[in-house]
């Protein structure tokens, strides 16, 4: 199953765990499995990542349509069955509003439109304040996973030296 990347991803890979100066193989292997056709991420999560001025948002920009991709006419029914599953739930009007006007929104929608596992890094909570993403993938029946569920998953080796 393919990979839809949320922009926690690529920002806590960045600021912590997965460093480009220290850790240049996790940003090596998205590319690698990119091009295997298992990574992927949205046009919204790149516009985020653009906006940040800096490492991340160089890496983001020499990536096109084929790593970020764009809404396409699957999407549409998505984004109105997100949206519809939004509204009705018990989410507060500030959230139901918050939620269809971020990432997480089309990242979902991508999801569910095209059969993608999302990889993020929230987890699910019982609030009426914001609208997770795990809730979202959970109220769509869209599998949603961890980075280092992935990376287990894909069997992802950041090595040192010759591999034995």
């Amino acid at each position: 199953m393919p990979y839809l990347l949320d922009s926690n991803i690529f920002i806590q890979a960045k600021n912590l765990h997965y460093s480009f100066d220290f850790c240049p193989a996790f940003w090596e292997w998205i590319d690698q499995e990119h091009a295997n056709g298992k990574v992927y991420s949205i046009e919204k999560v790149r516009d985020e990542l653009i906006g940040g001025d800096d490492e991340l948002a160089e890496w983001a920009k020499l990536r096109g349509d084929d790593f970020f991709l764009p809404p396409d006419n699957a999407v549409l029914p998505s984004l109105a069955a997100v949206s519809t599953w939004a509204g009705s739930g018990n989410y507060e009007p500030g959230a139901v509003s918050q939620f269809l006007q971020v990432a997480d929104y089309y990242l979902v929608a991508q999801a569910h439109a095209h059969g993608f596992d999302v990889v993020t890094h929230e987890v699910a909570a019982n609030s009426v304040k914001k609208i997770k993403i795990p809730n979202a993938c959970i109220g769509m029946s869209v599998k949603f996973l961890s980075p280092y569920e992935m990376l287990r998953t894909e069997k992802a080796r950041f090595v040192l030296g010759a591999v034995r």
